[in-house]
């Protein structure tokens, strides 16, 4: 490093007792330059040491604060092929004549007669100096670079400083205005920082921390994770060896090629390899990712807690929390969007009800077998086999429903005329079978016919509407079937229209559904409640066979008696309970204790009339429903239940020990969820069918819909 010196003064001019003798005019040029310059080196450094010192503190202070923005002369003497070129501008020296021309920038002035020096005392240093110069380590030696190519240009140099030291001899050098123009260092190409990371040797590393210290005001400590013992030693052992010594490691700086020795950089900081413009490579494998608390230790500088079961269980309550929380916000949700569930009636009552009086107690015949019901309320009771049998002229029953289902009669309308044909006219004359005295080529209306089939019981105006209806006696035994069928009528078989086949059987229960099905039309129940008729075309007044019939109440519906069937009567009869009027039906069938057929039939109506007269004597109504009698209650589906009342009186018909179900429905509207007390909600009913009875329910409390409360717990 070179000092800096105050200008000179006319009394630095003076000569120096001390000061060697100039050389003479046979020495060469270069001896007498070296000369000239160590005169002037040695009479600066005696009369100037104090300033020189006190100037040599000012200007380390102040390259020490100028290290990174200015260039250090050291940096400026390193570059040799620039420092050869600026001394080729000695030349402004020789033509500095003026001495009072002022110093224009004395910054400029400075850096010059530190080279200046430096040149002197590279020249003229003595042998001695060599010696202690080479004992020096080899780590401090700057490498001589042996002039080659560049000879030429230090001999310019030589050569043009020989003729300014010409002058200096027989002239003095005016040293205030002598200037060296200073060197700028090159300006290094720009390193895209972000994107390139070059490798600095360690001695410049070293150099540039140093250099930078005094400007920074914290210390950056890079984070780390706690690496265990293992991690570490294979880390270790992977990593390269750095050096032990950093400047005896980093190899000599070679000087510029060309240069002469003395211009070569006094400071020892080794030149930046090569290297350097290389991009650094990463060659470390990543790491997989830590654990979410060991990247928060690492980032904060804080290692992990020890695991334990109360931070294992707090760090699962506050992971869990959040999701446990946004699972219940949307449950909520879809709860309170679900639909509700519709609201149903159900029975809290009692679901039946017995008539008080005992056990009925009926008259039913020792032989055959039957069944008596009270349409709309249920059965009273059976006796017998019940198992299929002949029935006989029953069996025309069946012919007039299907007859009547295909071809209704309405009102008074008597339906369609009918032909009489051949075959049926030749059936007629038949001794030992029942028959209508009818002749071929007559016609009769659809009703006229109907009479005929029921009341005199005539067997060839069944087969005369089997073939008018289904175009043969065969296809209508089809039909008869596929009735029976559709009725349930599960143990029943059909193989004629008229019933004198004995293949022809059925059962009570069986005839009882038929009974109820063909009673439904009016037109029906006026025929067969009718003791005799007459009807033209046909002498004589017709009698009923039922001769039961005569008696109250008793409204038809067919015999039916033949030698395998024994007597038979399927009945009809009548009974008035609380001003309306019930239909009971019955059947009684084999009854054979007579020696005769027609005795045997009239067995089978003596039974019966007597079972009759039982029935309409026991058959009565009870008061099932009171009037405002909490019946059950409206379900919400969420818990709510709204009690509903009666909004009157409810009897039922039945019998001494029968037993009735209450069937609470919503009367073919459906279950509001809301409501005022007193709306009618649906409707309590006893019995099926014709005997069937109801009466309104309502609520007894106003209905709301179900809370938010219940709509969030709901389930299911």
């Amino acid at each position: 490093m070179f000092k800096t010196l105050a200008p000179r003064t006319p009394e630095d001019d003076a000569p120096n007792p001390a000061a060697p003798a100039p050389a003479s005019a046979d020495e060469p040029e270069s001896e007498r330059l070296k000369a000239a310059v160590a005169a002037w080196v040695a009479s600066a450094d005696d009369e100037d040491e104090a300033d020189v010192e006190g100037d040599a503190d000012a200007d380390e202070a102040d390259d020490a604060g100028d290290d990174e923005s200015e260039p250090d002369v050291e940096d400026v003497v390193e570059d040799d092929a620039e420092a050869v070129e600026d001394v080729e501008d000695v030349e402004d020296v020789e033509g500095s004549d003026d001495d009072d021309e002022p110093v224009e920038d004395p910054e400029d002035v400075e850096p010059v007669e530190g080279k200046a020096r430096a040149a002197s005392w590279f020249a003229a240093r003595k042998p001695g100096e060599a010696d202690e110069a080479a004992e020096k380590p080899a780590a401090e030696q700057k490498p001589e670079p042996e002039p080659e190519a560049d000879e030429p240009a230090a001999e310019s140099v030589d050569k043009s400083v020989d003729k300014s030291v010409d002058k200096s001899v027989d002239e003095p050098v005016d040293q205030p205005t002598a200037m060296f123009k200073i060197v700028r260092p090159p300006v290094a190409p720009a390193v895209d920082q972000p994107t390139t990371a070059l490798k600095l040797p360690p001695t410049l590393r070293a150099r540039s921390e140093a250099e930078s210290d005094s400007e920074r005001t914290s210390t950056f400590v890079p984070l780390r994770a706690d690496i265990p013992a293992e991690r570490k030693a294979e880390e270790a052992q992977e990593a390269p060896k750095a050096p032990e010594d950093p400047k005896a490691a980093a190899p000599a700086p070679e000087a510029a090629t060309g240069a002469p020795k003395a211009f070569a950089p006094a400071s020892d900081a080794p030149v930046p390899p090569a290297s350097l413009a290389e991009a650094e490579r990463t060659r470390q494998q990543p790491l997989p990712p830590l654990p979410p608390l060991d990247l928060l230790a690492e980032l904060t500088n804080t290692p992990p807690p020890k695991p334990n079961a109360l931070r294992t269980t707090a760090r699962r309550v506050r992971i869990w929390t959040p999701l446990v929380v946004l699972l219940l916000i949307v449950f909520a949700i879809v709860q309170m969007v679900r639909p509700l569930p519709a609201p149903a009636l159900t029975l809290s009552a009692s679901p039946t009800f017995t008539f008080e009086g005992g056990q009925l107690k009926m008259p039913w015949p020792t032989e055959g077998q039957g069944a008596v019901e009270v349409e709309g309320v249920g059965s009273m009771g059976t006796y017998g086999a019940q198992k299929p049998a002949p029935i006989a002229s029953v069996t025309k029953t069946m012919t007039a429903y299907v007859i009547l289902r295909d071809h209704p009669l309405k009102g008074s309308q008597k339906g369609p005329e009918i032909e009489i044909d051949k075959k049926a006219a030749e059936q007629g004359k038949a001794e030992h079978e029942s028959t209508a005295a009818v002749q071929e080529g007559q016609t009769y209306t659809e009703k006229e016919l109907l009479e005929l089939l029921m009341i005199p019981s005539a067997n060839n105006v069944a087969r005369l509407l089997a073939r008018w209806d289904a175009g043969s006696e065969a296809a209508f035994v089809e039909k008869m079937n596929a009735a029976a069928k559709d009725l349930g009528m599960t143990q029943s078989t059909y193989t004629d229209p008229s019933g004198l086949l004995d293949s022809t059987v059925s059962t009570p229960k069986d005839q009882l559904k038929l009974a109820k099905a063909v009673m439904q039309y009016d037109v029906f129940r006026e025929i067969v409640n009718m003791p005799n008729v007459t009807v033209d075309g046909i002498p004589g007044r017709i009698e009923n066979n039922n001769t039961i019939l005569l008696e109250p109440g008793v409204s038809g519906i067919k015999t039916g008696s033949s030698t395998p069937a024994g007597g038979n009567l399927l009945w009809s009869a009548n009974t008035v309970v609380d001003g309306e009027t019930r239909r009971i039906l019955g059947i009684v069938m084999g009854a054979k204790d007579a020696d005769e057929l027609g005795k045997k039939l009239q067995l089978a109506i003596d039974n019966s009339l007597k079972i009759i007269q039982q029935a309409q004597n026991d058959v009565t109504s009870a008061s099932v429903v009171r009037k405002g009698q909490v019946l059950g209650y409206i379900d919400d589906g969420l818990g709510g239940q709204t009690p509903v009342v009666a909004t009157k009186e409810l009897k039922a018909i039945g019998w001494p020990g029968l037993q009735v179900k209450l069937e609470l429905t919503d009367g073919g509207k459906a279950v509001p969820h809301s409501g005022k007390a007193g709306d009618i909600v649906g409707q309590v009913s006893i019995g099926t069918g014709v005997g069937k009875v109801s009466a309104p329910v309502a609520l007894k409390a106003d209905l709301v819909e179900p809370g938010f409360d219940k709509k969030l717990t709901r389930v299911g």
